[in-house]
């Protein structure tokens, strides 16, 4: 349940009483960004205490989240906590459709009290003032319990506005079995990657899709090539979208979309789910989680797939990104935020817990203990026995931790997807694509009344 009118400084619709400070925080947030992204708002109704539940209160909260297998835990923290009852909705995560829906709820002032949001949207949504401060609360006597720069991917300024739960290292999966018959090595590096793409197109299949709309991957892509797609000077945001880093993945890709060596259909689609069955698409750029999305919907395939490192740029390189990376959120609006703040640590530390979500494949956990690392070989049968845990554990813990997301990164998404749509259209070059969306987003910064400017 949520209580009505319970932002930060703001009315629930957010009235122009709450922008200014939003603004300001902001923008001063800008200027204290070294190590940090982004100071926001959110610390409650009004600044006020927060509501506290009274002994043997039975109280009930609403959490929306879109996590496989999201209701086992759920269920057990109820049996648990028979005083504190937790009511998931489902919410659906094709092409943001949930973050509409909590952007809307936040609006209309009714949210739920707790949400499953990605590290990436985090900063968009204390835009809106839609997230409760937790360090009020005491969230920071947690820290150590969960990896370091996951933690500080909803810390901004002095407020902690999000509980990590997992991040998604980046991997390449491919069939064994195909890349056997046809001859293929494996690919160690990008330029390996063409060459295994383009004989893989001999035998008249495609190695993987360049899909438009998927902005995830494609930022994950940037950052493993170094790009820093934000950046502060003084209280202004620097977007870097289109640096030579990310121009480096554009024209690589470009080049395999224009060779016609990859499909341009969009991934994780009814499409590209045939093509990974029949084996039309034998290999996928994906992440960690990407375990339990092949094993859920191809299970002919079981025992052909493996897991192997990202392509390097260089040989030999060690450089790894993530794709998305979720946390447990609190919504400004939560009528009892200490119990939700409670449920969302439960979550995402409890050992039990953490077995329940392993075993429905949300990822790899932002937890440092509490589980066993061969516990993340939850479909271990469906990769042929392969202990593959042990790719994204080597990727997780290279990642490049320099990598900081800024204010809205949804809508940054949706105009590269429109963009890149666009230019797979009418032959526009990929760098076009990139200076656009890069004028659009200060643009967009500027019109949330934030100081922004093009880097290069």
């Amino acid at each position: 349940m949520t209580s009505s009118g319970a932002t930060d400084g703001a009315t629930s619709g957010g009235t122009a009483r709450g922008a200014p400070r939003r603004r300001a925080v902001l923008g001063a947030a800008a200027g204290a960004a070294a190590g940090l992204a982004l100071a926001g708002c959110g610390a409650g109704p009004d600044g006020g205490a927060p509501k506290e539940r009274k002994k043997g209160q039975k109280i009930a909260l609403t959490f929306w989240s879109w996590v496989p297998g999201i209701d086992r835990p759920v269920d057990l923290w109820n049996r648990r906590n028979p005083e504190v009852q937790v009511r998931v909705e489902k919410v659906s995560a094709v092409n943001g459709q949930q973050y509409a829906k909590m952007h809307a709820a936040i609006k209309a002032g009714n949210p739920p009290d707790l949400g499953q949001i990605e590290f990436p949207v985090v900063p968009g949504f204390l835009l809106d003032n839609g997230l409760r401060d937790l360090a009020p609360l005491g969230a920071a006597r947690h820290r150590g319990e969960f990896v370091g720069w996951q933690w500080q991917q909803s810390v901004f300024g002095k407020g902690i506005y999000a509980i990590p739960q997992a991040s998604g290292p980046m991997g390449l999966f491919v069939r064994k079995d195909l890349f056997d018959r046809w001859e293929v090595q494996v690919p160690g590096t990008w330029d390996e990657y063409e060459a295994a793409a383009r004989a893989i197109r001999r035998h008249g299949a495609w190695i993987d899709t360049f899909a438009p709309t998927n902005g995830n991957r494609f930022a994950g892509l940037a950052w493993q090539a170094g790009a820093t797609w934000y950046a502060t000077r003084g209280d202004t945001w620097i977007v870097h979208l289109d640096d030579g880093p990310t121009r480096k993945v554009a024209d690589y890709w470009e080049s395999l979309v224009r060779q016609r060596l990859v499909k341009t259909i969009p991934d994780r689609q009814n499409a590209w789910y045939k093509d990974i069955q029949t084996g039309a698409i034998p290999a996928w750029v994906g992440a960690s989680w990407g375990d339990a999305l092949l094993a859920g919907n191809a299970p002919g395939t079981k025992g052909k797939w493996r897991a192997a490192p990202l392509p390097q740029w260089q040989p030999g390189g060690r450089a790894y990104a993530n794709w998305g990376g979720s946390t447990t959120a609190v919504f400004a609006q939560a009528a009892y935020p200490r119990d939700a703040l409670d449920f969302a640590l439960w979550l995402n530390t409890d050992p039990q817990s953490l077995a329940l979500l392993i075993a429905g494949g949300y990822g790899f956990p932002s937890a440092r203990t509490g589980y066993a690392p061969t516990a993340l070989d939850a479909d271990r049968d469906f990769f042929g026995g392969q202990a593959y845990s042990t790719v994204f554990a080597d990727a997780a813990a290279h990642v490049d931790t320099r990598w900081r997301w800024g204010p809205g990164v949804d809508t940054l998404y949706q105009r590269l997807g429109d963009a890149f749509t666009d230019a797979l259209a009418d032959g526009s070059s990929f760098r076009s694509v990139l200076r656009k969306v890069q004028g659009q987003t200060v643009a967009d910064l500027k019109g949330k009344g934030l100081k922004a400017e093009s880097g290069g």
